[in-house]
């Protein structure tokens, strides 16, 4: 049996208006996804991928070398998800449309295709405090921002330096308490991460008020005394719309993010139209696939304020 033929295979059947307005629509919205994660080539439907320790430190040499290797840290498993939506358009109004209706249908419909985007990329930060397995599966299973984070490499002590979680409210005390905290992150193989730091201080609109007079006040943020304000300077701020908790908030290493957060587009979104033969009802539609997770967890410090 022959396969249906769509629109989406013939693009030249596609409403120019129609593609106009959707792809210019989609383009000019802020997007925190090519920001905040790398975008991978996706090859699969579900992506897998691992990391490796790093090596413990050099032994001294007594005549016979000793030989280690860098052990297999957490897999992670993301499984591509299908997501959809469409409107439907009397002939006669595409035709005559002299308001613009039909416009700004096709402008919501591209709309809500990157708000349904932004929406899941911020899931990973929406749920750092608890295990979430809606997109991705994580071999560690803890939270993103946790306590307990462990190490798949023996002998590796995980009571200190593997802890990303901290509960006080944002104030200079928490942000210097919280910038100390990473600062003391460890690798896998238990040792201080040389030049580790965080430079980014994410947080909800909410906060950004509060976050921009944190680090944007260079003295006599504490008492009427003068006194230095440490962590003037220290980060960039960034609020997004996306994240839901109004106190939440985190500290993060960018480029690091990057390496961990991974975006995998299959679709990354495909608009058509079709006419249906018999009541010449125009149906337009958006279509998108894609998956995301995170793999090293030492990227982030959240702060979860009840």
């Amino acid at each position: 049996m022959a396969n249906p033929l769509t629109t989406a295979g013939f693009p030249d059947v596609l409403d120019p208006r129609f593609r106009e307005i959707t792809d210019g629509e989609f383009a000019v919205e802020q997007d925190r996804i090519s920001e905040f994660y790398s975008m991978e080539t996706p090859s699969q439907l579900t992506e897998r991928w691992s990391s490796l320790s790093p090596m413990g430190l050099y032994n001294e040499f007594s005549g016979a070398v000793n030989y280690d290797g860098p052990d297999q840290q957490y897999d992670v498993s993301a499984t591509h998800r299908e997501y959809a939506k469409g409107v439907e358009v009397e002939r006669l109004l595409v035709e005559f449309d002299q308001f613009g209706i039909i416009d700004t249908r096709f402008k919501l419909l591209a709309r809500s295709a990157r708000q349904s985007r932004q929406v899941h990329a911020a899931r990973i930060f929406n749920n750092a405090f608890s295990n979430d397995t809606t997109f991705y599966n994580h071999s560690e299973a803890v939270a993103l921002c946790s306590n307990s984070h462990t190490t798949e490499r023996s002998g590796v002590s995980t009571s200190t330096g593997f802890d990303n979680l901290v509960t006080s409210a944002l104030s200079p005390t928490a942000l210097r308490s919280a910038y100390t905290q990473f600062r003391k992150f460890k690798d896998a193989a238990g040792q201080p991460i040389d030049g580790h730091a965080p430079g980014m201080l994410l947080v909800p609109v909410d906060l950004r008020d509060r976050a921009d007079e944190i680090v944007r006040t260079k003295t006599g943020l504490d008492t009427a005394e003068g006194n230095v304000n440490t962590e003037s300077g220290r980060y960039n701020v960034v609020d997004w719309i996306r994240l839901t908790d109004s106190n939440n908030w985190f500290i993060c290493n960018q480029p690091e993010m990057k390496d961990s957060l991974k975006w995998f587009d299959k679709v990354p979104v495909e608009f058509a139209r079709v006419e249906d033969f018999d009541t010449v009802q125009a149906k337009y539609r958006g279509y998108m696939v894609y998956t995301l997770g995170y793999g090293d967890w030492r990227f982030i410090l959240g702060g979860q304020v009840s």
